[in-house]
């Protein structure tokens, strides 16, 4: 719901605001109202669950070209500082028993059942139809629940003015914010198989091809025949969110 829409239902007097206006406001962010045709998430199909596979035997220590990458193509901070927004992060783990290493991109994993979203009070985070989880900056109060739901560590807040925004990836301060899989290029793909994200556009033309993006739901696609051929997993599986990024070689 847009920011005009939500202070127009709140405006319109309903019963029990002014005794209960945390219960009033969950309910009025749980309504589903109809999506604006021309709106990117208007087309946004639910036959369709993008996501990402990630092998992490490929994907080199000490590499950063997919965080660079992100960086570029949101307009985010190419320096950032402890309170800048980043929405993928390289995380180097380490077995315990084997002592076997691996470096790992972890950004939003657009879980089918988003935490983010349950606990959001003003419906500011929400999930497209084809898994995309987003951050409606018109409705975000900044109040960071989602930051704490979140078990990824996925989601910044925006504490600086932006400045030299770029029209296609709209932000704000005082917002929360993360990976949105470059939803503005899904949207502007001719076709779903066209479509790419930065990062692993940027990871295959430096040569390492840890990244793969594309249709979980198309039994035709390439990270939908890899999920079904090679063992790949989940973060967290043990939350039952089902992600939409997986990994391979953890």
């Amino acid at each position: 719901m847009s920011r005009r829409g939500f202070l127009g239902v709140a405006a319109a007097g309903v019963a029990g605001v002014m005794l209960a206006p945390g219960v009033r406001l969950i309910e009025i962010a749980q309504a589903a109202p109809a999506v604006p045709a021309g709106t990117p998430s208007a087309g946004a199909s639910p036959k369709v669950r993008w996501g990402m596979l990630i092998d992490t035997t490929k994907c080199a220590s000490g590499c950063t070209d997919c965080v660079t990458a992100c960086n570029t193509e949101n307009g985010l901070d190419p320096r950032p500082t402890p309170t800048s927004a980043q929405w993928i992060r390289k995380v180097e783990i380490k077995e315990v028993k084997t002592g076997r290493q691996a470096s790992v991109p972890v950004m939003c994993q657009h879980c089918a059942e988003p935490p983010c979203v349950d606990v959001c009070p003003t419906g500011a985070s929400f999930k497209r139809a084809d898994g995309i989880v987003l951050v409606d900056r018109h409705s975000c109060i900044g109040c960071r629940y989602c930051m704490m739901a979140c078990p990824y560590k996925a989601r910044s807040f925006v504490h600086e003015p932006l400045t030299d925004q770029k029209p296609e990836v709209p932000r704000g301060k005082g917002c929360v914010e993360s990976c949105t899989l470059c939803v503005h290029r899904i949207d502007a793909a001719a076709t779903p198989a066209l479509a790419n994200t930065a990062c692993a556009e940027a990871c295959t033309k430096a040569g390492h091809g840890a990244i793969v993006f594309g249709d979980l739901n198309n039994p035709e696609s390439e990270i939908s025949r890899r999920v079904r051929e090679l063992r790949s997993t989940q973060l967290r599986a043990d939350l039952r969110l089902d992600p939409g990024v997986r990994y391979q070689g953890l």
